[in-house]
């Protein structure tokens, strides 16, 4: 071997090599598999396709972009490959997928989280929307604006 290094999105690990007989040069890709452990207990390679394809549900409706689902897909694996952990649940990756889903589409969170997380009614609803109130920066009107009230509907 002649050189390794680990490729930009951190999945693949390069290496140049010679061969010892001929002196040519020639590079392997090296990606270790990422197996998920479903509920059932089967295991399948992680794909961040079928990641792409439950969040793009979630979206549905939604002015989020094809880009943006490829960059959130690319972040969830990133994600669980950090874990340095060769299996994982769906649990994991479901965990994976609602940090950039929430940065990405709040509403869509809402959606794919309901889904995920069992949502049994309402009330389950209404804390998830209260904790996504909570994170949000209170926004602030200039000293000397009037903050007027708006009636509801």
């Amino acid at each position: 071997m002649v050189d390794s290094r680990t490729t930009e999105d951190g999945c693949s690990i390069r290496r140049r090599r010679q061969c010892p007989d001929c002196g040519r040069r020639f590079t392997t890709v090296e990606t270790a598999t990422l197996m998920v452990i479903k509920r059932s207990g089967v295991t399948e390679p992680f794909s961040r396709e079928k990641v792409i394809s439950g969040v793009r549900k979630a979206c549905q409706g939604r002015p989020v972009t094809e880009d943006a689902l490829a960059l959130l897909g690319q972040r969830v694996e990133e994600c669980v490959r950090a874990s340095g952990s060769a299996e994982l649940s769906t649990h994991d990756v479901g965990l994976a997928i609602l940090g950039p889903l929430k940065d990405l589409d709040v509403v869509a969170y809402l959606r794919f989280a309901s889904v995920y997380q069992a949502y049994d009614g309402l009330a389950d609803f209404e804390a998830a929307i209260a904790e996504l109130r909570g994170a949000e920066q209170p926004l602030t009107a200039p000293d000397d604006a009037a903050v007027v009230p708006v009636a509801a509907p």
